[in-house]
Order: structure tokens, then sequence, then C-alpha cells
């Protein structure tokens, strides 16, 4: 799932430069401490049950573990939670380069292309079955790992279609409407959404919104046709794209209207105003209700679910990849098709509410029939795979983490009052430029 995480979108070039620090260290740790597959897992590889599997957190990837375990007790998996999605990368990165490598590993979306460039650091899974699979898969999905000659290096775990969570006693108190489709049908567009937010904080000076740079610019501008690299020629077009411009004055514009708490998104200030009531709004791609359930368990009934303004877009999207080098591929291969398959892929919904990447099963009676009493029994089946089968997939480039991560961090100077807006663009720009030559 493409996850942002905190380290996406602290300050500038200097949190990147953490970040790869730590990211690397990380490696090192994982190493030293025997945290690969030809240490503690070698020994029992051989059963073809016993794998060690690098994630990242947030996503509780460990509910997906315990699950295969509870229907494969012999199964041993060492499940290690490295970090943020983008150390996670750069931990692998880090591996691949230094011999020490997991049987298996979950890369985020916007990471993957970097992987692609070195796609023989990966097992061809079409040496182990990929080829019989690969149609099971939303096809712009699949695309994504797989190579020009036809080499598949991952299989997608996720999609993340649209929406919004909002708060109904929230709503109720500042006197709007709480019903699912009056909201919905009252901000059609983003103009009208803050609309809504700007009468909310009015009536009860409170903030509306947890923040904009996630909240607005990165909905927004992954509803575009087209976002940092051209979909034909897959050069980079962030600077003249009038899609990211308008999304990115979109944000701007939605922080001139003071309606957000200005609390990052999985921050702990944004875990604490959730539970609080600090904000009534927050975007929600499917995979995001696990993340409300877990973060404010003491609201459950108060939020319901609503659709996103303009079009549909997705947030989201993971892919499970097999080092090269790994000692036990095999166990790791039939914990993907297990786990990936189509069924697999309905039972994580039904558990966690992330979205298929298989569409065979979007019209399956259980999916549709997914309601949610946490989100006021919303019917979270239909919201969902509606806003998937709308999604108008864009081309996702090599450097397309950095670019976001670039534009995220000067939106969230702006909104720390750290730059001005009349700067913002041109800011951004200058950033994301340094980091490409960094």
């Amino acid at each position: 799932m493409l996850r942002p995480h905190p380290a996406r979108w602290a300050d500038s070039a200097v949190r990147v430069r953490r970040v790869l620090t730590a990211a690397v260290a990380t490696a090192a740790m994982l190493v030293a401490a025997g945290c690969t597959p030809g240490s503690s897992s070698d020994d029992s590889g051989s059963s073809g049950t016993a794998f060690e599997f690098w994630s990242f957190t947030g996503i509780n990837q460990k509910v997906d573990v315990e699950r295969y375990k509870k229907k494969h007790p012999d199964a041993q998996i060492k499940l290690t939670e490295v970090g943020s999605t983008s150390e996670t990368a750069q931990a692998l990165t880090a591996a691949l380069a230094g011999g020490k490598v997991p049987d298996l590993v979950l890369i985020q979306g916007d990471d993957l292309p970097k992987f692609m460039q070195s796609p023989e650091n990966f097992v061809d899974l079409n040496t182990l079955g990929a080829d019989k699979i690969k149609n099971d898969y939303l096809d712009w999905v699949i695309k994504q790992p797989t190579t020009d000659d036809g080499k598949i290096i991952g299989i997608p775990t996720d999609v993340g279609g649209l929406a919004v969570a909002y708060r109904t006693d929230l709503f109720k108190a500042a006197g709007l409407p709480t019903d699912r489709t009056q909201v919905s049908d009252s901000w059609k567009t983003w103009d009208d959404f803050l609309e809504v937010g700007k009468k909310y904080t009015a009536a009860t000076g409170k903030k509306f919104l947890d923040n904009v740079p996630t909240s607005v610019f990165f909905q927004a501008v992954n509803q575009g046709a087209t976002r940092y690299y051209d979909n034909s020629t897959h050069k980079m077009v962030y600077d003249t794209n009038p899609e990211v411009k308008a999304a990115f004055d979109l944000t701007l514009k939605a922080g001139e209207a003071k309606i957000a708490a200005k609390q990052e998104t999985f921050s702990a200030a944004w875990t604490a105003g959730m539970a609080k009531g600090d904000f009534a709004v927050t975007s929600a791609p499917s995979w995001m209700l696990n993340a409300i359930k877990t973060n404010a368990p003491t609201t459950e009934g108060k939020w319901d679910i609503a659709r996103i303004p303009g079009s549909a877009g997705n947030w989201g999207g993971s892919f499970l990849a097999i080092p090269q080098r790994a000692k036990n591929p095999q166990a790791a291969w039939k914990y993907i098709t297990e786990m990936q398959s189509p069924a697999g892929q309905l039972e994580n919904f039904l558990a966690k509410g992330n979205l298929p990447t298989t569409p065979s099963v979007y019209s399956d009676p259980k999916l549709l029939a997914q309601t949610d009493p946490f989100f006021s029994n919303a019917p979270i089946g239909k919201i969902y795979t509606e806003s998937a089968k709308a999604i108008k997939p864009f081309y996702i480039g090599l450097n397309d983490a950095t670019i976001g991560t670039e534009l995220l961090n000067t939106l969230t100077s702006v909104e720390q009052g750290k730059v001005p807006p009349t700067e913002a663009w041109d800011t951004a720009l200058t950033n994301v430029k340094n980091a490409l030559r960094g």
C-alpha cells in the first residue's frame, strides 16, 4: 500500500538525509542481529515452511502473518517491521548491496520503480508460477512490477480507493447533515469541500480537517489523469503538469481557509486528536479504516464514510517481492500465492478493509454486503469497489516518491508557518530539483 509515513513529510532535504542514514543503520542492525535468511531461519528452511519477512510499519502485517500461521501451524515466519515505507525501501537497498536479504519483502508502490531498475536483484516470479496467476490482478496494477521483457518481480497486495471519513456526532453539533449521501452531495467539488469546512469551523470554533498536505493535496493530485510523469513519454512533468499545480494551489487555498488542525497524518498529535475530536474529517483510502479503528477505538460508531470530492483516485498499493538471494523462496512464494490470491485478498478485506487488486471478487456477495459498524454501518464493500472501478491509473516513475515527498514537505512547511504561501511553489520546485540531484 502506498502509505506515506511521517518520514515522508518532515522538513525537506535534511529530513530525507536523516531517513537515509537511519535506514542504512536499520539494515546494518538487522544483519548484525541475525535478521537474515542465512541465519536463524536457515536450519528449518529446508522444510519449505520457514522464511523471513520484512514489512513496513503502520499496516499491521502481523494480522496477516498470524492468519497464515493459524492455517499452517508448521509455518515459521520471522516478521520484521523495519520502519516507514521509505525506511524499509532504504534498508532493502542496503541489504541488496550487502548480500544479506530477507526471503520476502513488502515494497510500497511509489518505491517500486527504483527496484525495477535492477530486476536481477529479485526472483522472476514467473519461474515460480506468476505467469499462471497474473491475470487475477487489475491490469494496470500488475503492469507495475512487470519488466519490459515480461519478468514479474512483485505481486500486488491491495489498492487504496479514495473516500472521506467524517464524524457524524461533530457534524450534527455543527448543524451539518450527517447522512452519508447528503454529505457526499454537499462536497461534489473540492471548493464545495472547503465551504463545508468553513461552515463547520464557524459553527463550532473547531477545526474541520486534520491537515491539508495529505487530506487535500495527496488526494487531489492522485485524482489526475497524469501525475509527476507523462504517461506516454515517461518523462518528468511535475513542474509543468497543470493537474499537479492545481492540486498544489488547492492545498494553499485550503490552508488559507484556516479549517485544518495542522496535525500531521500518523503523528502522535494526529492519533490523540482523532480520539479527542480535534478534527471532524480525514482522508480515508480503504486501508485507513483499520488505522482509525486502531488509533481511536473509543470513537466507534461516531464515524461514517462519504465520497471523495472530485473524481476517483488511488492512495495505496504495495507489492510482495522475493530477493534473488533469498534462502527460502518456495516458502515465501507459498505465502504470496495463498494470501494474495483472490480468496486471500477477499479475506483480507473482510478482516482489515484492504481493497483487493483482484477484480474477480468485486462482485462477490460477501464483499458487496460488507458493512462496518465502527463507521455507522457504512457499506464499505460498495463504496470502495465503486471507487476502484473508476480509477484512471497514471504512470509512476523512478523518482515519484522523491517528488511527492518534496511537494508534501513544502506544503507541510507552509502549514507550519515556515514557508510563505506566495513562495511555496517555487520553493517546492527548488526542493525537488535539489533532492533529485542529491
